[in-house]
């Protein structure tokens, strides 16, 4: 039997469990219910994203200034008050105790090889357009409490700049008991289902769901990647645009490493998703089965990044001819 590649969860409570199953789970939860509803309605999808992480003292700093807007807009702390203003960054260096880290830090690791730490990790929680800016700023607050109350520093601001209202959260790698937190894809889960699940009590709709389970294979690109994108001087896209253009006038599109996983992933979710609504039949809930199955046949195939930018410059590419035709209109 071929390695499962398919992982997802809800929480803790798989949703999409291939392997399980496989091996006949027939049984549908509460929880497991109200997610598969969700995502078959196509509810709106959190995002928590971790943006980077400075491991110098100027890293910080400089994040930091830039979530407060330069001191205009300042920052939350943990304890509830808010700094800003002139050179505030600084001055939650020192209430962290930044510098005293970096410099144990430094004494030490004295082999000038050793890699240094993150001294805070960067993360976004994100809703889609339309979504109340207040509302996301109370869910995180409630998920920040939960989590890191007491234990990691932190400091957070709410970004409406944007058509998707967004909190930016710096929050400090070292806990106050010395244990340093190591971001893996269960604690993005936990923390997105949580994300989801604190809006939902504010009214608002959300769901926290993996790409792979939505039918979706187009990947985010990193923080740096995208910025650089948005303001039109990414090498790294250009380069990546180039390519595909050659690809195109070649008339065929050069193969890209990891599309077998992809297809076989798609393949797996499908089928997950097929043993979804049979079970849902199974058990008298015809309506949700119904748009289960639907939902799963409405997948579009999947595609590779270079894929993707393929199709998105042919679209350009007809969409600027098309304007060009336009007729001049006095």
């Amino acid at each position: 039997m071929r390695k499962r590649i398919v992982d997802l969860s809800f929480g803790e409570e798989p949703l999409l469990d291939i392997g399980a199953y496989s091996r006949g789970m027939r049984v549908v939860t509460r929880a497991r219910r109200l997610q598969i509803a969700l995502t078959v309605h196509r509810a709106p999808e959190v995002m928590v994203k971790v943006s980077g992480g400075a491991k110098t003292l100027a890293g910080v700093g400089t994040h930091i200034a830039y979530v407060g807007r330069e001191g205009e807009l300042g920052v939350e702390m943990d304890n509830g008050t808010r700094v800003d203003g002139k050179g505030f960054e600084q001055q939650v260096i020192s209430d962290w105790d930044l510098d005293i880290e970096e410099l144990d830090w430094r004494s030490a690791a004295p082999d000038p090889r050793r890699k240094p730490v993150k001294l805070v990790h960067n993360l976004i929680f994100s809703m889609p357009p339309g979504t109340s800016p207040n509302a996301v700023l109370k869910a995180v607050k409630k998920l920040a409490v939960n989590e890191w109350a007491l234990r990691h520093r932190y400091a957070l601001a709410l970004h409406t700049d944007e058509k998707h209202p967004h909190v930016h959260v710096v929050l400090k790698a070292m806990s106050e008991q010395g244990e340093r937190l190591n971001i893996r894809k269960a604690t993005l889960r936990a923390w997105r289902a949580q994300f989801a699940e604190n809006l939902r009590e504010l009214g608002v709709t959300a769901n926290a769901t993996e790409r792979a389970v939505r039918g979706q294979s187009r990947t985010y690109k990193k923080d740096p990647i995208y910025r650089a994108e948005r303001r039109g001087d990414s090498r790294f896209v250009d380069g990546r645009r180039t390519e595909v253009m050659r690809d195109l006038a070649a008339g065929k599109l050069q193969g890209e490493k990891g599309r077998v996983a992809l297809e076989r992933t798609r393949e797996d979710v499908r089928a997950g998703w097929r043993q979804i609504a049979a079970i849902l039949k199974s058990s008298g809930d015809y309506e949700l089965a119904n748009s289960a199955r639907a939902f799963e046949s409405r997948m579009s195939p999947p595609r590779t990044d270079k894929e993707w930018l393929a199709r998105d410059t042919v679209r350009g590419s007809i969409e600027q001819t098309a304007k060009q035709r336009e007729p001049l209109t006095r």
